[in-house]
């Protein structure tokens, strides 16, 4: 019933159209190209510098499968769903709130056929361009190191487009609820905060008991879980459990987004 009901109210070149203008947008100069070069190159540097540099000091770990890889097999993943959030988010916080807030050009947007919705649907789909770039361009690197082989690559890849989904959708109703970019400082430490504490650099069973429940409800925690189960070969239900979690994100991300759109600009 909700699929009818958005079919009905959604078209896709509409969409498409607000897609088309940030494509369009892309082509103003040289300064955008540098950040998205930028979005890539941070989670490949934390790679390399603690996956690879401190993994000489760590060792190796077990794998859930009772497998024991070296430490950069263990990282990666994670460096690859860091990868998809951070693509994602770039997009739907600072840029998304600029265009918003101070550029008005959604208020432009609506003054065209164009609904609240699609134009979140259309941000969503630019920003997940992003997020695809950075996930397909780190995934040919752990190929090329042999941190994960190319069939379990290809089942990576949606899994890391999961990831930006969701996490662009939530990006897009939170720009909506900011006042100005002072408030950005608290996306930018809980960002970090997930980034330091979601299983990524140690498994989380090593964590405290009151922690690892914190870490275990946090979105980061089950992005890496379904991509690191993917990426280093250990497919089961229990990623459903993941997926289905970063479904329902995206979902009540877009939800937010929406109604927040249509009551500050359908006025």
């Amino acid at each position: 019933m909700v699929s009818a009901v958005l079919a009905a109210r959604v078209s896709p070149a509409r969409v498409g159209a607000v897609v088309g203008r940030n494509v369009g947008a892309l082509r103003s100069g040289p300064a955008y190209w540098l950040v998205l070069a930028s979005g890539f190159f941070e989670p490949v540097l934390y790679l390399l510098s603690i996956g690879v540099g401190v993994g000489a000091l760590v060792g190796e770990l077990r794998l859930a499968d009772g497998r024991v890889v070296e430490y950069a097999v263990f990282v990666a993943p994670a460096m690859l769903a860091v990868s998809a959030m951070s693509g994602a988010l770039s997009e739907t916080t600072f840029n998304f709130f600029f265009k918003m807030k101070y550029a008005k050009t959604f208020e432009a947007i609506l003054a065209t056929p164009v609904r609240p919705l699609e134009v979140a649907l259309g941000e969503l789909a630019w920003a997940m361009t992003r997020s695809a770039v950075y996930t397909g361009a780190f995934l040919v690197v752990m190929v090329a190191m042999g941190l994960t082989r190319v069939g379990w690559a290809l089942a990576a890849f949606p899994a890391a487009l999961l990831v930006g989904l969701a996490f662009g959708a939530v990006g897009m109703a939170v720009s909506t609820l900011m006042r100005g970019w002072q408030d950005f400082d608290l996306v930018t430490t809980g960002q970090f905060a997930l980034f330091l504490f979601s299983g990524t650099f140690s498994p989380v069973g090593d964590y405290p008991p009151v922690l690892r429940v914190v870490v275990e409800a946090t979105p980061l925690f089950h992005s890496v879980e379904l991509v690191r189960g993917l990426a280093a070969g250990l497919p089961g239900w229990g990623l459903l459990g993941h997926a289905g979690y970063l479904l329902a994100m995206t979902a009540a991300g877009l939800w937010v987004a929406a109604r927040r759109l249509e009551r500050a600009l359908c006025r």
